[in-house]
Protein backbone atom coordinates (compact mmCIF):
# COMPACT_ATOMS: atom_id res chain seq x y z
CA UNK A 1 0.00 0.00 0.00
CA UNK A 2 1.36 3.75 -0.79
CA UNK A 3 0.30 6.68 0.80
CA UNK A 4 -0.40 9.05 -2.12
CA UNK A 5 -1.02 12.78 -1.66
CA UNK A 6 -4.42 14.25 -3.85
CA UNK A 7 -3.91 18.07 -4.44
CA UNK A 8 -7.47 19.87 -5.18
CA UNK A 9 -9.63 16.88 -3.61
CA UNK A 10 -12.94 19.03 -3.38
CA UNK A 11 -12.56 18.50 -7.54
CA UNK A 12 -14.62 16.39 -9.88
CA UNK A 13 -11.88 14.26 -11.01
CA UNK A 14 -10.02 14.75 -7.62
CA UNK A 15 -13.17 12.63 -6.10
CA UNK A 16 -12.85 9.67 -8.88
CA UNK A 17 -9.10 9.75 -8.51
CA UNK A 18 -9.37 9.21 -4.70
CA UNK A 19 -12.02 6.70 -4.85
CA UNK A 20 -9.72 5.06 -8.18
CA UNK A 21 -6.95 4.70 -5.38
CA UNK A 22 -8.83 3.45 -2.14
CA UNK A 23 -9.96 0.55 -4.27
CA UNK A 24 -6.44 0.05 -5.13
CA UNK A 25 -5.68 -0.46 -1.44
CA UNK A 26 -3.67 2.69 -1.27
CA UNK A 27 -3.96 5.43 1.51
CA UNK A 28 -5.27 8.62 0.12
CA UNK A 29 -4.38 12.36 1.47
CA UNK A 30 -5.89 14.97 0.16
CA UNK A 31 -5.39 18.47 -0.40
CA UNK A 32 -7.95 21.60 0.30
CA UNK A 33 -8.17 25.59 0.00
CA UNK A 34 -10.75 25.37 3.13
CA UNK A 35 -11.08 22.09 5.65
CA UNK A 36 -14.61 23.50 6.11
CA UNK A 37 -15.03 21.34 2.67
CA UNK A 38 -14.00 18.27 4.49
CA UNK A 39 -17.30 16.23 5.13
CA UNK A 40 -18.44 17.52 1.79
CA UNK A 41 -15.70 15.32 0.12
CA UNK A 42 -16.04 12.96 2.72
CA UNK A 43 -19.87 12.53 1.30
CA UNK A 44 -18.81 12.26 -2.11
CA UNK A 45 -16.51 9.52 -1.52
CA UNK A 46 -19.30 7.80 0.32
CA UNK A 47 -21.72 8.39 -2.59
CA UNK A 48 -19.01 6.74 -4.60
CA UNK A 49 -18.50 3.97 -2.56
CA UNK A 50 -15.58 4.40 -0.70
CA UNK A 51 -16.05 2.85 3.41
CA UNK A 52 -16.55 5.14 6.44
CA UNK A 53 -12.94 3.47 7.68
CA UNK A 54 -11.32 4.22 4.00
CA UNK A 55 -7.27 5.22 4.70
CA UNK A 56 -8.58 9.10 4.08
CA UNK A 57 -6.71 12.27 5.68
CA UNK A 58 -6.99 16.02 4.59
CA UNK A 59 -4.39 19.14 4.72
CA UNK A 60 -5.08 22.39 4.12
CA UNK A 61 -3.00 23.95 1.59
CA UNK A 62 -3.47 26.77 -1.21
CA UNK A 63 -1.56 26.49 -4.83
CA UNK A 64 -1.09 30.25 -4.15
CA UNK A 65 0.75 29.49 -0.80
CA UNK A 66 3.69 27.58 0.55
CA UNK A 67 2.12 26.87 3.92
CA UNK A 68 1.00 23.79 4.02
CA UNK A 69 2.64 21.77 1.46
CA UNK A 70 5.80 20.00 2.91
CA UNK A 71 3.38 18.47 5.87
CA UNK A 72 0.64 17.23 3.06
CA UNK A 73 3.42 15.80 1.08
CA UNK A 74 5.33 14.42 4.14
CA UNK A 75 5.44 10.53 4.13
CA UNK A 76 3.79 10.34 0.71
CA UNK A 77 5.18 7.83 -2.20
CA UNK A 78 3.48 9.63 -5.08
CA UNK A 79 2.07 12.87 -5.71
CA UNK A 80 -1.07 13.12 -8.05
CA UNK A 81 -1.45 17.00 -8.73
CA UNK A 82 -4.89 17.57 -10.42
CA UNK A 83 -5.99 20.85 -8.63
CA UNK A 84 -6.05 23.75 -11.36
CA UNK A 85 -8.27 26.85 -11.33
CA UNK A 86 -10.98 26.85 -13.39
CA UNK A 87 -12.74 30.17 -14.05
CA UNK A 88 -16.37 30.50 -13.69
CA UNK A 89 -18.27 30.35 -17.54
CA UNK A 90 -14.53 29.51 -18.76
CA UNK A 91 -14.45 33.03 -18.84
CA UNK A 92 -11.14 34.62 -16.64
CA UNK A 93 -11.98 38.07 -15.22
CA UNK A 94 -8.05 38.14 -14.85
CA UNK A 95 -6.11 36.43 -17.34
CA UNK A 96 -2.75 36.67 -15.14
CA UNK A 97 -3.86 35.61 -11.82
CA UNK A 98 -5.64 32.32 -13.25
CA UNK A 99 -1.88 31.61 -15.13
CA UNK A 100 -0.16 32.59 -12.25
CA UNK A 101 -2.60 30.36 -10.03
CA UNK A 102 -2.07 27.16 -12.70
CA UNK A 103 1.89 27.65 -13.30
CA UNK A 104 2.92 28.55 -10.00
CA UNK A 105 1.02 26.33 -7.82
CA UNK A 106 2.23 23.44 -10.25
CA UNK A 107 5.55 24.60 -9.30
CA UNK A 108 5.22 24.65 -5.25
CA UNK A 109 3.46 21.13 -5.64
CA UNK A 110 6.79 19.84 -6.99
CA UNK A 111 9.51 21.62 -5.20
CA UNK A 112 7.59 20.23 -2.33
CA UNK A 113 7.74 16.98 -3.52
CA UNK A 114 11.29 16.83 -4.07
CA UNK A 115 12.22 17.90 -0.57
CA UNK A 116 10.08 15.39 0.62
CA UNK A 117 11.64 13.00 -1.35
CA UNK A 118 8.56 11.85 -3.93
CA UNK A 119 9.64 9.88 -6.79
CA UNK A 120 6.96 9.78 -9.00
CA UNK A 121 4.53 13.10 -10.00
CA UNK A 122 1.31 12.68 -12.27
CA UNK A 123 0.55 15.93 -13.36
CA UNK A 124 -3.65 16.29 -14.27
CA UNK A 125 -3.19 18.51 -17.91
CA UNK A 126 -5.57 19.22 -20.35
CA UNK A 127 -5.86 18.35 -24.05
CA UNK A 128 -6.12 22.43 -24.49
CA UNK A 129 -2.35 22.04 -23.49
CA UNK A 130 -1.84 19.82 -26.82
CA UNK A 131 -4.63 20.60 -29.66
CA UNK A 132 -4.92 24.89 -30.06
CA UNK A 133 -3.56 27.76 -31.07
CA UNK A 134 -2.33 26.55 -34.45
CA UNK A 135 -5.05 25.85 -37.89
CA UNK A 136 -7.24 22.45 -36.96
CA UNK A 137 -5.87 19.75 -38.78
CA UNK A 138 -8.07 16.37 -40.26
CA UNK A 139 -5.53 13.72 -38.27
CA UNK A 140 -5.90 13.29 -34.67
CA UNK A 141 -3.62 14.70 -32.20
CA UNK A 142 -1.15 12.90 -30.49
CA UNK A 143 1.13 13.28 -27.08
CA UNK A 144 3.68 14.99 -29.42
CA UNK A 145 1.72 17.94 -30.08
CA UNK A 146 1.47 21.18 -28.09
CA UNK A 147 -0.50 24.33 -28.18
CA UNK A 148 0.77 27.01 -29.06
CA UNK A 149 -0.06 29.47 -25.75
CA UNK A 150 0.49 32.77 -28.06
CA UNK A 151 -1.64 31.46 -30.99
CA UNK A 152 -4.51 32.97 -32.16
CA UNK A 153 -8.07 31.95 -30.53
CA UNK A 154 -5.92 30.46 -27.46
CA UNK A 155 -8.15 31.74 -24.19
CA UNK A 156 -7.01 32.17 -20.58
CA UNK A 157 -7.58 28.87 -19.67
CA UNK A 158 -5.76 26.86 -22.51
CA UNK A 159 -2.86 28.91 -21.90
CA UNK A 160 -2.76 28.43 -18.38
CA UNK A 161 -2.66 24.75 -18.73
CA UNK A 162 -0.48 24.63 -21.27
CA UNK A 163 1.94 27.22 -19.78
CA UNK A 164 1.80 25.13 -16.05
CA UNK A 165 2.43 22.02 -18.06
CA UNK A 166 5.11 23.09 -19.64
CA UNK A 167 6.69 24.46 -16.11
CA UNK A 168 5.91 21.12 -14.83
CA UNK A 169 8.56 19.31 -17.64
CA UNK A 170 10.97 21.72 -17.37
CA UNK A 171 11.37 21.80 -13.72
CA UNK A 172 11.55 17.80 -13.28
CA UNK A 173 14.44 18.22 -16.05
CA UNK A 174 16.22 20.50 -14.71
CA UNK A 175 15.45 20.73 -11.12
CA UNK A 176 13.69 17.20 -10.89
CA UNK A 177 16.82 15.55 -8.95
CA UNK A 178 16.00 12.38 -10.32
CA UNK A 179 12.06 12.82 -9.74
CA UNK A 180 9.42 11.08 -12.31
CA UNK A 181 6.80 13.00 -13.97
CA UNK A 182 4.00 11.89 -15.84
CA UNK A 183 1.02 14.18 -17.08
CA UNK A 184 -2.82 13.25 -18.41
CA UNK A 185 -4.40 15.09 -21.12
CA UNK A 186 -7.87 14.33 -20.55
CA UNK A 187 -10.60 16.04 -23.29
CA UNK A 188 -13.84 16.66 -21.82
CA UNK A 189 -14.64 14.69 -18.84
CA UNK A 190 -18.00 13.39 -18.08
CA UNK A 191 -19.24 10.83 -15.75
CA UNK A 192 -20.95 10.57 -12.52
CA UNK A 193 -21.55 13.51 -10.22
CA UNK A 194 -20.95 12.36 -6.42
CA UNK A 195 -22.44 15.83 -5.40
CA UNK A 196 -24.39 19.17 -6.39
CA UNK A 197 -20.87 20.79 -7.02
CA UNK A 198 -20.98 20.43 -10.82
CA UNK A 199 -17.97 20.87 -12.78
CA UNK A 200 -18.48 22.83 -16.25
CA UNK A 201 -18.53 19.99 -18.47
CA UNK A 202 -21.66 18.38 -16.14
CA UNK A 203 -23.18 21.67 -16.02
CA UNK A 204 -23.85 21.24 -19.54
CA UNK A 205 -25.04 18.12 -19.44
CA UNK A 206 -27.91 19.47 -17.44
CA UNK A 207 -28.39 22.70 -19.55
CA UNK A 208 -28.94 20.17 -22.25
CA UNK A 209 -31.16 18.10 -20.05
CA UNK A 210 -33.54 20.94 -18.88
CA UNK A 211 -34.03 23.14 -21.79
CA UNK A 212 -32.49 25.66 -21.24
CA UNK A 213 -30.51 25.07 -24.51
CA UNK A 214 -33.51 25.15 -27.17
CA UNK A 215 -30.80 24.45 -30.04
CA UNK A 216 -27.49 23.40 -30.36
CA UNK A 217 -24.51 25.20 -32.17
CA UNK A 218 -22.59 23.43 -34.48
CA UNK A 219 -19.44 22.74 -31.89
CA UNK A 220 -17.59 19.44 -31.42
CA UNK A 221 -15.98 17.50 -28.12
CA UNK A 222 -13.78 14.81 -27.54
CA UNK A 223 -15.43 12.82 -24.38
CA UNK A 224 -13.57 10.56 -21.92
CA UNK A 225 -15.17 9.20 -18.56
CA UNK A 226 -13.87 10.45 -15.80
CA UNK A 227 -13.42 7.29 -14.33
CA UNK A 228 -11.41 5.97 -17.02
CA UNK A 229 -9.22 9.51 -16.16
CA UNK A 230 -8.97 8.13 -12.84
CA UNK A 231 -7.63 4.68 -13.27
CA UNK A 232 -5.34 6.39 -15.78
CA UNK A 233 -4.23 8.41 -13.04
CA UNK A 234 -3.08 5.40 -10.57
CA UNK A 235 -1.69 3.12 -14.04
CA UNK A 236 0.67 6.40 -14.67
CA UNK A 237 1.68 6.34 -11.07
CA UNK A 238 2.40 2.91 -10.13
CA UNK A 239 3.84 1.70 -13.83
CA UNK A 240 7.56 2.03 -14.18
CA UNK A 241 6.75 2.66 -18.25
CA UNK A 242 5.32 6.20 -17.50
CA UNK A 243 7.57 7.67 -16.23
CA UNK A 244 8.38 11.00 -19.08
CA UNK A 245 5.17 10.18 -20.66
CA UNK A 246 2.29 12.31 -21.49
CA UNK A 247 -1.01 10.51 -21.73
CA UNK A 248 -3.62 11.99 -23.99
CA UNK A 249 -7.17 10.68 -22.14
CA UNK A 250 -9.95 10.20 -25.00
CA UNK A 251 -12.81 8.00 -25.58
CA UNK A 252 -13.00 8.02 -29.09
CA UNK A 253 -13.11 10.96 -31.76
CA UNK A 254 -15.13 14.28 -31.43
CA UNK A 255 -18.81 14.13 -31.39
CA UNK A 256 -20.67 17.25 -31.47
CA UNK A 257 -23.53 18.46 -29.65
CA UNK A 258 -25.83 17.60 -31.25
CA UNK A 259 -25.35 13.90 -31.26
CA UNK A 260 -24.49 14.12 -27.53
CA UNK A 261 -28.41 15.73 -27.65
CA UNK A 262 -29.84 12.94 -29.20
CA UNK A 263 -27.97 10.46 -27.33
CA UNK A 264 -29.51 11.65 -23.99
CA UNK A 265 -33.08 11.48 -25.86
CA UNK A 266 -32.51 7.79 -27.04
CA UNK A 267 -30.69 6.72 -24.02
CA UNK A 268 -33.00 8.38 -21.27
CA UNK A 269 -36.45 7.84 -22.70
CA UNK A 270 -38.79 10.55 -20.60
CA UNK A 271 -36.31 12.30 -18.95
CA UNK A 272 -34.30 13.54 -22.05
CA UNK A 273 -37.46 14.73 -23.86
CA UNK A 274 -35.95 18.14 -23.69
CA UNK A 275 -32.72 17.48 -24.80
CA UNK A 276 -32.76 20.23 -28.07
CA UNK A 277 -33.80 18.48 -31.16
CA UNK A 278 -32.41 21.25 -34.12
CA UNK A 279 -28.64 22.04 -34.76
CA UNK A 280 -28.80 25.96 -35.37
CA UNK A 281 -26.60 27.16 -38.63
CA UNK A 282 -23.42 29.15 -38.04
CA UNK A 283 -25.01 32.58 -39.28
CA UNK A 284 -26.88 33.01 -35.96
CA UNK A 285 -24.56 31.42 -33.73
CA UNK A 286 -22.40 34.70 -34.84
CA UNK A 287 -25.66 36.59 -34.89
CA UNK A 288 -26.43 35.55 -31.00
CA UNK A 289 -23.23 35.89 -30.08
CA UNK A 290 -23.09 40.06 -30.44
CA UNK A 291 -25.67 39.75 -27.32
CA UNK A 292 -25.21 36.31 -25.59
CA UNK A 293 -21.60 35.24 -23.92
CA UNK A 294 -22.51 31.78 -24.22
CA UNK A 295 -22.86 32.19 -27.87
CA UNK A 296 -19.49 33.90 -27.65
CA UNK A 297 -17.51 30.75 -26.63
CA UNK A 298 -18.93 28.85 -29.19
CA UNK A 299 -18.03 31.40 -32.23
CA UNK A 300 -14.37 29.67 -32.32
CA UNK A 301 -15.34 26.52 -32.12
CA UNK A 302 -18.06 26.32 -35.15
CA UNK A 303 -17.70 23.47 -37.25
CA UNK A 304 -13.77 22.51 -36.02
CA UNK A 305 -13.29 19.12 -35.44
CA UNK A 306 -10.19 18.41 -33.07
CA UNK A 307 -9.91 14.59 -32.33
CA UNK A 308 -7.26 13.00 -30.36
CA UNK A 309 -5.69 9.43 -29.87
CA UNK A 310 -5.24 7.03 -27.04
CA UNK A 311 -3.09 4.66 -28.35
CA UNK A 312 -0.40 5.66 -26.22
CA UNK A 313 -2.33 4.92 -22.81
CA UNK A 314 -3.64 1.73 -24.40
CA UNK A 315 -0.81 0.21 -25.59
CA UNK A 316 1.54 1.05 -23.02
CA UNK A 317 -0.56 1.20 -19.91
CA UNK A 318 -3.33 -1.62 -21.25
CA UNK A 319 -5.92 1.70 -20.54
CA UNK A 320 -9.10 0.60 -22.20
CA UNK A 321 -12.21 3.54 -21.90
CA UNK A 322 -15.84 3.32 -22.21
CA UNK A 323 -17.28 4.32 -24.74
CA UNK A 324 -18.84 8.44 -25.24
CA UNK A 325 -22.39 7.32 -24.72
CA UNK A 326 -21.79 5.39 -21.52
CA UNK A 327 -20.04 8.60 -20.46
CA UNK A 328 -23.17 10.74 -21.57
CA UNK A 329 -26.03 8.82 -19.95
CA UNK A 330 -23.86 7.77 -16.62
CA UNK A 331 -23.20 11.86 -16.02
CA UNK A 332 -26.93 12.34 -17.09
CA UNK A 333 -28.56 9.66 -14.80
CA UNK A 334 -26.35 10.65 -11.45
CA UNK A 335 -27.95 14.34 -12.18
CA UNK A 336 -31.04 12.84 -12.37
CA UNK A 337 -30.77 11.05 -9.30
CA UNK A 338 -29.06 13.47 -7.19
CA UNK A 339 -32.39 15.91 -8.19
CA UNK A 340 -29.93 18.36 -9.79
CA UNK A 341 -32.22 18.47 -13.36
CA UNK A 342 -34.99 21.13 -13.06
CA UNK A 343 -38.12 19.88 -13.04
Amino acid sequence: MARVLVTGGAGFIAAHVMLALLREGHAVRATLRDLARESEVRAMLAAGGAPADAPLGFHRADLLEDAGWAAAVAGCDGVLHVASPLPAGLVAADEGALIRTAREGTLRVLKAARAAGVRRVVVTSSFSAVGYGHPPRAGRYDESDWTDPEGVGVDAYTRSKTLAERAAWDFVAGEGAGMELASINPVVVLGPALGPDLSASLDLIRALLDGTVPATPRVFFGLVDVRDVAELHVKAMTAPEAAGQRFLATSGDAVSLHQIARMLRDGLGPAGRRAPRFELPDLLVRLAALVSPTARLAVPRLGIRRSASSEKARALLGWSPRPPEEAILATAESLLRLGLVKG
